[in-house]
C-alpha cells in the first residue's frame, strides 16, 4: 500500500466539510419551514452540533497537516479551502443564533425562498467537492463550479428584492432592521460556498 493511501485523505475531508455545509442547510429549512417558536432553542442547539463536528473535522486535518512531509496541494490552499469550507457551516449556524437572538417570532415566507436555493447551492458544492480529487480530469468539476457561481447570483438577486420589500411595505422600524440583518445573513452564505469553489478554481489553475 502506498504512502498515500496510508495517509490523511484530504480530499475526503473537503467533501466532508461541504456534506456537513449541505446537512446544515437542509436543517435551516426544514427547521424555518416548520417554524415553531418554542422548539426553536432546541433547534438552534442542534445545528451547533453540527457546526461543531465540523469544527472537529477541521482539528483533525489540521493535526494531520502537521505532520504532513508532502500534501497533495500546497499547505496553504489546504488550508484556505478548510477554512472556507467551514465558513460556510458557520454562516448557516449564524442565521439561527441571530434568529433567537433577535426573538424572531415568525417567518416571513420569502426567508424559504432563500433557505430552498441555499440548499441547491450546497449540494452543487458538495458535488464539486466530490469531483475535487480529479481536479486534472474531470469532466464535470467546472459545470459544479459555475453552478455555484450562477446559484450565488441568485442569491444576491433575491437579497436585492426582498430587502426593497422590507422598505416598500408598512414595516416597522425594528423589523426593518432585523429582517435587513438576517436578509444579510442569508446572502452570506452564498458568497461563502462562491468563496470555497473560488479557491478551487484557483487551485486547478495552479496544478493544471
Amino acid at each position: 500500500m502506498s504512502r498515500q493511501k496510508k495517509g490523511f485523505d484530504y480530499f475526503d475531508y473537503f467533501l466532508k466539510c461541504a456534506e456537513h455545509a449541505k446537512k446544515a442547510a437542509s436543517f435551516l429549512h426544514e427547521s424555518l419551514s416548520n417554524f415553531d417558536i418554542e422548539k426553536f432553542p432546541a433547534q438552534v442547539e442542534q445545528m451547533h452540533v453540527i457546526e461543531n463536528a465540523a469544527d472537529e473535522l477541521k482539528h483533525e486535518m489540521m493535526m494531520a497537516l502537521a505532520r504532513e512531509f508532502l500534501p497533495p496541494i500546497e499547505r496553504e490552499d489546504i488550508v484556505n479551502l478548510s477554512h472556507e469550507l467551514d465558513n460556510v457551516v458557520d454562516a448557516l449556524d449564524e442565521i439561527m443564533q441571530r434568529m433567537l437572538m433577535y426573538n424572531v417570532k415568525a417567518i416571513r415566507p420569502e426567508t424559504l425562498e432563500f433557505t430552498a436555493l441555499i440548499i441547491r447551492c450546497c449540494d452543487a458544492l458538495s458535488q464539486a467537492a466530490a469531483e475535487f480529487r480529479h481536479f486534472k480530469r474531470s469532466k464535470t468539476l467546472a459545470e459544479k463550479l459555475v453552478e455555484v457561481n450562477n446559484l450565488e447570483a441568485e442569491g444576491d438577486a433575491l437579497h436585492s428584492k426582498y430587502t426593497r420589500q422590507l422598505f416598500c411595505e408598512p414595516n416597522s422600524v425594528l423589523d426593518i432592521i432585523v429582517w435587513m440583518n438576517l436578509f444579510e445573513g442569508l446572502e452570506n452564505c452564498f458568497d461563502k460556498c462562491e468563496r470555497a469553489t473560488d479557491l478551487m478554481e484557483g487551485v486547478i489553475l495552479k496544478n493544471t
